[in-house]
């Protein structure tokens, strides 16, 4: 290893980025991987770490399928051939050869527990939370938040932009009913249910109790064996489910957090730096099932790919205010390096700046108000093709069933007609989507 070469020893506590020009791609020139109780050196930075990762996850893979198929192969010569006394010879030589197959499984890495956030019962009115004026302090006469005006709708996938210490956090505890506000008005949609989910909320598992016992707490009527299949649900099956919380790792005490705050299927999720603890499977999992959730997202977090992969709107937290940030996450960049140059500019020339960048952001808005009718026919057609998807396999759920043909074959025939009617419905659909989103893209587009 050369001198000056540096090197990450990635574990649990990492929370490297995955796009380029980001920390661990220009930082590190060796990445140390843990994982399964042995440590792999891969030379360059994440990216080529990530793909390397990936190909001998999916060699791995194609060996065990290969091994697996050899090892049915034996047996099936074993079973048929052991009481054949021509064969016998052969057979315990199989059976020897099978035992040394054994061991080789264990090369293909263990599959990452999904991560399920439950859907609500059903989905409220919009918006679900507005804001009116609102502003938020800790010490009278010193508001961290003045005169904030905002909405969040059912769909809504907004991430939080703005330095440490602007109220970031201060605004998630707005939103999720943790903090009132000292002045304004916050109206919530009847019956919402809201998770919040914060990293400082480690500390309030009981160290003593298992997830067994956070589950218990939140059934207190429910049998065993159901207490336990939530358990297992939620990453924690069998013997798993009895281990003290004290005894966890980072990672596992976070998803026991993120599953008990959702435990009751909330309309709105609000993430602040869920990430911390996970590692890089398990962050994967929470995009999927951050992507896969019905419900509004909050996220704030400092993980890039995260914000990539989820966020549709972005919001800046500054100067007190909150304003939706028309741009994407390397404009935020080029906004943060342009700020800081700013300080040694002449106050003349960054008024001139901030007039320009606010005259943009007018027109944007101008813009996206402009379009909001064509946004909500594009979300209409969104519902009508889940809604057609789910019909569709309702039926194929009860045409699957060969009873059905027998005792009324005249329904059959009926809801195979229904089906193909849908079918059709969901390609015009489908067809209209995409060239309705594509006139909404060309018009959202930048000038």
């Amino acid at each position: 290893m050369q001198t000056g070469d540096e090197i990450l020893h990635e574990g649990d506590q990492v929370d490297p980025p995955a796009s380029e020009g980001v920390l661990l791609d220009s930082a590190v020139d060796w990445i140390l991987h843990l994982d399964a109780g042995k440590l792999t050196l891969y030379r360059g930075g994440y990216t080529q770490f990530e793909r390397q990762r990936r190909e001998r996850q999916a060699l791995d893979q194609k060996f065990a399928k290969k091994q697996d198929a050899e090892r049915k192969r034996i047996i099936a010569f074993v079973d048929r051939f052991r009481a054949t006394a021509s064969k016998a010879r052969q057979a315990q030589s199989r059976l020897k050869l099978l035992a040394k197959l054994e061991p080789a499984a264990a090369r293909v890495a263990d599959e990452v527990r999904e991560i399920v956030i439950p859907e609500p019962d059903r989905l409220l009115s919009p918006p679900i939370i507005a804001f009116d004026g609102v502003a938020a302090a800790y010490e009278p006469g010193r508001p961290v938040l003045r005169r904030v005006t905002l909405r969040i709708d059912n769909d809504d996938r907004i991430a939080l932009l703005g330095q440490n210490g602007n109220g970031k956090s201060t605004l998630t505890k707005l939103i999720s009913g943790r903090l009132a506000p000292s002045e304004g008005r916050i109206t919530r949609a009847d019956r919402l249910k809201v998770a919040y989910f914060a990293q400082h909320q480690l500390d309030e598992l009981d160290p003593a109790g298992s997830a067994y016992d956070h589950v218990r707490r939140l059934m207190p009527d429910a049998p065993e064996a159901r207490v336990r299949a939530r358990a297992g649900a939620i990453g924690f099956p069998g013997a798993a489910a009895d281990t003290p919380v004290a005894k966890l790792s980072g990672g596992e005490k976070s998803r026991l957090l993120l599953a008990l705050a959702c435990f009751e299927g909330p309309h709105l999720v609000v993430l602040d730096e869920p990430t911390n603890h996970l590692d890089i499977d398990s962050r994967a999992a929470l995009i999927e099932a951050i992507n896969g959730f019905a419900g509004a997202v909050i996220l704030v977090s400092h993980d890039r790919y995260l914000l990539e992969a989820c966020a549709d709107r972005l919001w800046l937290v500054q100067n007190g205010g909150v304003a939706p940030f028309e741009g994407d996450l390397d404009d935020y960049r080029r906004l943060v390096l342009a700020t800081a140059d700013d300080e040694g500019r002449d106050g003349a020339s960054k008024s001139d700046e901030r007039r320009s960048r606010s005259e943009t952001r007018r027109a944007a808005a101008e813009r996206r108000a402009e379009l909001a009718p064509l946004k909500r026919r594009i979300t209409a057609l969104e519902a009508e093709m889940a809604k057609l998807g789910g019909r569709m396999a309702e039926i194929d759920q009860a045409l699957a069933d060969p009873k059905l043909y027998e005792n009324d074959p005249g329904r059959a025939a009926k809801l195979a007609k229904e089906r193909a009617d849908a079918v059709g419905a969901l390609a015009g659909a489908e067809e209209q989507w995409l060239e309705l989103s594509g006139e909404y893209e060309s018009a959202a587009a930048p000038p």
